[in-house]
């Protein structure tokens, strides 16, 4: 498996999260992400941002800022839906790993 395949899901949960925060735009989204320690060009999270609109998660809108067009996504209901899914599963995902983890303290201190 790679970084890609195995980050792809947790780059699509923090467009959604962002997304349902403000609606944004592909650099604002580009940014945002790099603040997470991802870096994403614009080839790569176009095409995610497509399929999450595709999936009905986003409805897209385009402005007209001064010279340039620029796409603005906003979370749509589904995508609220879908994103509150994600976060439970997220938690119950994060509180196995932590356990894990706590486990492994445990029997490692115990060894020492």
């Amino acid at each position: 498996m790679t970084d890609k395949d195995f980050y792809g899901g947790l780059i699509r949960l923090h467009i959604l999260h962002h997304v349902a925060e403000k609606p944004i735009f592909g650099l604002g989204i580009i940014k945002e992400l790099r603040y997470h320690g991802y870096k994403l060009s614009t080839g790569t999270l176009y095409p995610m941002l497509h399929g999450l609109e595709k999936k009905g998660c986003f409805s897209t809108r385009h402005e007209h800022p001064g010279r340039r067009d620029r796409r603005v996504d906003e979370i749509t209901k589904q995508g609220h839906v879908a994103l509150a899914d994600a976060k439970v599963k997220v938690k119950e995902l994060f509180r196995e790993l932590i356990e894990g983890v706590d486990i492994l303290k445990e029997i490692v201190d115990g060894i020492a």
